[in-house]
C-alpha cells in the first residue's frame, strides 16, 4: 500500500520536516533516505523484496533536541502504521519477557485503525445517500401497516377450520377493510413522496439542522474481555454468543446534524468488510510499519560488572533483539513477521555509550546519527520560524481573551540568549528550556488577564531582563554555594 510519503523524494520529505523542526539535517536526511528505500523496495520483484531488509537508525543526542519530534512529525505526515515505545517500560518491576511483543501488537492495532479509516473514507459517499433517506424517513414516516393486518393466524382452531375452505365473517370483513385501505393508501403514498421531496430540498439547503428527530441505532454489545496470560490476546466473552442473538436497536432523539454523524458512521461500518480490513492492515504493518524505540540508552548497562537492575536491562536487550532481527509475533488478528518493519532507536547516551549495548543489538542499528546541541541561532529560529512556533502559540492563546502581545526583535533575541546560557550553566534540556522561559515571562500577564484594562502589551528586551533578574539569577547563584 504505497502512500504519499513514500512517493516523495528525500528532499521533499526533509522540506516537510523543516516546517516543524529546526536544524538536525543529518537525522532528517537519514530518515528520509530510509523511507525512500521503502518505496524503492516496493517496486522490485517479490523475491528481491524478501531479501532487502530496512536499515534501522540509531539517533543519539541530548534531551530536547528533536529526536522524538522527528518521529512524531513522520507519524503525522504518513499513512503508514507508526508506534512509539519507551524502552524503559520493559525494565519495570514485574516485567515479563513477552511484554516486549506488545510493541508489535500496538503496531497492528495502529495499522487496523489507519486501514479501516481509509476504507470508511471511500464508503462515506454511498453512506451519505443512505443517511439522507433515513433522516427524511424519520422526519416524515411512511404509513405503518394496520395492527389488525391479517397475518398468519395464531389460533389453532382457525387453522383447522380454514383447512376445510371455511372463512369466518370476521376474516371476510377484514379482507374488505384491507382492500379499501389499499386503494386509499395509493393516494397517501403519493402525498408522502411529495412531502419527502420537499424535506429533501430543505435538508440540502441546511434549513433543518437544528430540528430534533428520533432515529433507530444499533446498540453496541457490552463485552467483557478475558485476557489470557496477560498477552493482550483477549477473548471478548460477549462476542462468543453475540452472533447468535439479533442485534438490539434503540431509539435516540437527536438533532439532524448529530443524527447525520451517527448514521453516517453506522452505515459506512456496515459497508466495509472487516476481514479484508484486517488482512490489508497486517500486510501494511509488516511492509510499511515503523517502530520508534525511545530511551534506548536506558537499557544499556554502563560497566562490565553487572548486577541487580543491569541484569534486567540486559534481559530487555535480549528480548528486543529477536523482534528487531526479524521474528514472528502472534497477535489476536494473526501472526506478524517483523523482518521488514523499520526500527528507529533514540537516546541521549550521556551516561552510557552505543557500544554499551550488546553487540548483536548494535549490529541491528547500522545507521548512526548524532544530533547536535542547540545554539543561540537555533533557539531564535525555533521561536519564530516553524509553522507552530512558540511565540505564535502564546500570542494565539492570549488573543482568545482579547489581549494582543507583541515581542520586539531584541526581546526574542534576549530569550534565545537566556535559554542558551541556562542550558550551558545548569542542565541541558534543549528546546524545552524555551517553554520554561516563556511560561515564566508571560505568567503575570496570563494570571491578571480578566482584571486588566490594557489590551495590548509590547514585550521588549528590558521587560525580559527585568523578569529574569529577580527570578533566575538568585537561584543560579544558590546552586553554586555549597
Amino acid at each position: 500500500m504505497a502512500n504519499k510519503l513514500y512517493q516523495m523524494t528525500p528532499k521533499e520529505i526533509v522540506g516537510e520536516l523543516d516546517k516543524y523542526i529546526i536544524g538536525q539535517d543529518e537525522a532528517k536526511k537519514s530518515v528520509a533516505i530510509a523511507l525512500r528505500n521503502r518505496y524503492r523496495r516496493s517496486l522490485l520483484s517479490e523475491e528481491m523484496q524478501e531479501e532487502i531488509t530496512p536499515k534501522n537508525i540509531l539517533m543519539m543526542g541530548p534531551t530536547g533536541v528533536g529526536k522524538t519530534e522527528i518521529a512524531r512529525r513522520l507519524a503525522k505526515l504518513m499513512d503508514a502504521p507508526f508506534v512509539k515505545v519507551e524502552a524503559t517500560k520493559f525494565t519495570e518491576v514485574g516485567y515479563v519477557g513477552r511484554d516486549v511483543d506488545s510493541m508489535v501488537r500496538d503496531l497492528v492495532e495502529a495499522s487496523i485503525r489507519i486501514t479501516k479509516q481509509s476504507q470508511l473514507d471511500e464508503k462515506y459517499a454511498i453512506a451519505d445517500e443512505i443517511v439522507e433517506d433515513r433522516i427524511i424517513e424519520a422526519i416524515i414516516p411512511g404509513k405503518k401497516k394496520p395492527a389488525n393486518d391479517p397475518g398468519p393466524s395464531k389460533n389453532p382452531f382457525d387453522f383447522l377450520l380454514n383447512s376445510g375452505g371455511y372463512q369466518s365473517q370476521k376474516q371476510q370483513y377484514e379482507q374488505q377493510q384491507a382492500q379499501q385501505a389499499g386503494s386509499e393508501s395509493q393516494g397517501e403514498k403519493q402525498d408522502v413522496q411529495l412531502a419527502r421531496e420537499q424535506v429533501r430540498q430543505q435538508l440540502r439547503q441546511g434549513l433543518l439542522e437544528d430540528q430534533f428527530i428520533e432515529i433507530q441505532v444499533t446498540e453496541a454489545p457490552k463485552t467483557n474481555t478475558l485476557d489470557l496470560n496477560g498477552e493482550g490476546m483477549g477473548i471478548a466473552i460477549g462476542n462468543i454468543f453475540g452472533d447468535m442473538m439479533p442485534q438490539k436497536k434503540k431509539n435516540k432523539k437527536v438533532r439532524v446534524r448529530d443524527a447525520r454523524k451517527i448514521l453516517r458512521e453506522e452505515e459506512a461500518q456496515n459497508l466495509i468488510d472487516m476481514d479484508q480490513v484486517i488482512e490489508d492492515a497486517l500486510h501494511n504493518a509488516e511492509q510499511n510499519g515503523i517502530i520508534f524505540i525511545d530511551e534506548i540508552d536506558k537499557i544499556a548497562s554502563g560497566s562490565s560488572y553487572r548486577s541487580g537492575a543491569d541484569v534486567s536491562r540486559e534481559g530487555v536487550q535480549r528480548d528486543i533483539l529477536p523482534i528487531v532481527e526479524g521474528s514472528v509475533v502472534n497477535t489476536k488478528h494473526g501472526p506478524v513477521k517483523t523482518d521488514h518493519i523499520l526500527f528507529i532507536g533514540a537516546g541521549a547516551f550521556h551516561t552510557a555509550k552505543p557500544t554499551d549495548l550488546i553487540p548483536e543489538l548494535q549490529g541491528r542499528f547500522p545507521i548512526r546519527v548524532e544530533l547536535e546541541n542547540l545554539d543561540k541561532e537555533t533557539f531564535l529560529k525555533i521561536l519564530t520560524v516553524p509553522e507552530n512556533a512558540l511565540i505564535k502559540q502564546h500570542k494565539a492563546l492570549l488573543e482568545t481573551e482579547g489581549v494582543e502581545i507583541e515581542f520586539t526583535d531584541s526581546a526574542i533575541e534576549e530569550i534565545a540568549t537566556m535559554a542558551f546560557l541556562m542550558n550551558e550553566q545548569t542542565e541541558n534540556i534543549g528546546a524545552r528550556r524555551l517553554h520554561t522561559i516563556l511560561e515564566k515571562l508571560l505568567e503575570d500577564i496570563s494570571f491578571n488577564i480578566p482584571d486588566m484594562e490594557e489590551d495590548k502589551f509590547v514585550i521588549d528586551q528590558e521587560y525580559v531582563k527585568e523578569k529574569f533578574m529577580e527570578k533566575i539569577h538568585p537561584e543560579d547563584i544558590d546552586r553554586f554555594i555549597l
